[in-house]
């Protein structure tokens, strides 16, 4: 996807549930900045859901966005706001749902070493490995 002095570079960004478990996956180039490719991945979002996320999502538009859908933000601050918003930390620790479910991202050999130089088939290989978290979460303990 995106091409550095390193070789190929790509971001996956990810909405969780409650459970931590994927519903919405994207890749972006490595050099593209993470608010712009939010708008198109709030399809899930709606009324009297909480929004959890990063610094980097941090951007007027995006609250807009949620608060017309009915639903909050609790996103930190960009330190170099003049007047940042008030935002819950006791939700904002609700993040770390998304980053462990982006360290069991990581135990799948494809997409921890993005062998793929296709983004549709890395695209794949990560929806395959969520369906397998998906799976593993749901199996019967019988």
């Amino acid at each position: 996807m995106g091409r550095s002095r390193g070789g190929l570079t790509t971001k996956i960004h990810a909405v969780v549930d409650a459970c931590g478990l994927p519903i919405t996956l994207k890749l972006t180039e490595g050099q593209a900045h993470d608010g712009r490719s939010a708008q198109d991945m709030l399809g899930t979002v709606g009324r009297g859901d909480v929004l959890v996320a990063d610094r980097a999502y941090d951007s007027n538009a995006l609250r807009e966005t949620l608060t017309a859908r009915g639903a909050k933000a609790a996103i930190r601050a960009m330190p170099n706001r003049l007047k940042p918003p008030r935002f819950n930390r006791r939700l904002y620790r609700k993040r770390n749902l998304v980053e462990r479910f982006f360290n069991k991202l990581k135990h799948f050999r494809a997409v921890a070493t993005r062998y793929d130089k296709r983004d549709d088939n890395y695209l794949a290989s990560v929806q395959l490995a969520s369906i397998r978290i998906w799976m593993r979460f749901n199996e019967s303990i019988a």
